[in-house]
């Protein structure tokens, strides 16, 4: 699924509406509701005050390096998952409200606001962060992608984005652990096509044991095992000689792990092209 972005629940962008609703009130000679409205919400140790904060920290904050700004975004959705979202949503509509009695709601969300585009991508990566049903891994990707170029003044590379995402979502809990797997799936798709059974139940793999190494490492060997022996029985069935000792030598090479290895991704690419080659070699 996509979130949408919604103005009526964006606490960093009603902030900085609010703030030129002031000035516009201020130039027109006019007692400013707005005022009393900003100090209300976006003061003291309510909630929504924190989120602002979030808000606040991302628009202050430009032509970092790579490392802070993925460390920012980082922090930055780890609060997010700590505030109380059913306290924060009635706060939000209370907001609302009492905007609404004192403006046209259609006038004051019209104004226009500098740093519009990271205000909507950061509500939209919170809002995933905080949603129970899965969100479109390019939906993710793309608002990533646009927040560190706000963050650095730089211009970002797409799969790298899709590779932070699924190190930084790998170390959380169940539903996000499965969005990185959502997301490994298309990266590997894309690369592979359409990916076989063994391949997306190695990847579920990676992730559910990502918290356990020994898990993890048992996991590899197991999958190496039956590889070079698919491999060796595939190669008994073939009749040319020389691709049948070809097949005997990568047998051979497809090794159990070491006790001092230590699983990373290459081992995960190496599983993933050793059953390209058994699909491959069971179509001939």
């Amino acid at each position: 699924m996509k979130i949408k972005h919604s103005k009526y629940r964006n606490t960093g962008l009603i902030y900085e509406l609010l703030v030129k609703q002031i000035a516009a009130d201020v130039l027109e000679n006019k007692e400013s509701k707005a005022i009393k409205i900003l100090k209300k919400y976006y003061s003291g140790n309510s909630t929504l005050a924190k989120e602002y904060k979030l808000y606040e920290f991302v628009v202050k904050n430009n032509a970092v390096n790579q490392s802070k700004a993925e460390t920012i975004i980082s922090t930055i959705t780890e609060v997010s998952r700590k505030f109380n979202q059913k306290t924060l949503k009635k706060e939000k509509y209370d907001l609302i409200s009492e905007i609404k009695s004192n403006y046209n709601l259609d006038e004051f969300f019209s104004m226009s606001v500098r740093d519009y585009k990271a205000l909507a991508s950061l509500y939209c990566l919170l809002e995933a962060q905080n949603n129970s049903d899965l969100v479109d891994p390019n939906f993710l990707v793309s608002n990533k992608t646009t927040l560190l170029e706000h963050l650095t003044s730089k211009k970002q590379n797409e799969e790298d984005v899709k590779d932070s995402l699924i190190e930084e979502y790998s170390k959380y809990d169940k539903d996000l652990k499965l969005l990185t797997f959502k997301i490994l799936l298309e990266k590997f798709n894309s690369k592979y096509k359409d990916l076989l059974p063994e391949q997306k139940y190695i990847l579920k793999e990676f992730i559910t044991s990502v918290n356990s190494s020994k898990k993890l490492y048992n996991f590899v060997n197991q999958e190496f095992t039956k590889i070079a022996e698919a491999v060796k029985e595939l190669s008994n069935k073939v009749s040319d000689d020389i691709i049948k000792i070809k097949l005997d030598e990568v047998s051979k090479s497809i090794k159990p792990l070491k006790k001092t290895d230590k699983v990373n991704d290459s081992h995960l690419v190496n599983l993933m092209q050793y059953y390209d080659l058994v699909n491959e070699l069971k179509n001939l």
